[in-house]
This record gives structure tokens, C-alpha cells and sequence, in this order.
């Protein structure tokens, strides 16, 4: 999550000091990959945590 947090963070970075579309569709591209990554690793956590093999 902490590498969620960090793309999401670049891209709202990125976004804020881009100079052209091109630079906006690539942050967009980060932050679409940041969610999704995240979505599919708290879905993995959920599903480990109902096997109880979550630490």
C-alpha cells in the first residue's frame, strides 16, 4: 500500500506541474495503475485475512 500511496502521489504531483496533455495522460495512466493496484491488494488482504493466514 505504501507504493499505492506513492504513485498516487506522483501522479497528483505530476499532474499539479505538467506543461502539456501528454504529460497529463501519463500521470492519469500512474494514478489509474496506483488504484487498481490497490484495489486488487486490499481485496488479497481481505482474502487472506477470512483463511486467517493475515499477520
Amino acid at each position: 500500500m505504501e507504493l499505492v500511496k506513492a504513485m498516487l502521489e506522483l501522479a497528483d504531483d505530476g499532474d499539479a506541474e505538467r506543461e502539456d496533455a501528454g504529460c497529463g495522460v501519463l500521470y492519469g495512466m500512474i494514478r489509474d495503475a496506483g488504484y487498481k493496484i490497490g484495489k486488487r491488494a486490499e481485496a488479497e488482504k481481505a482474502s487472506h485475512m477470512q483463511k486467517g493466514n493475515w499477520r
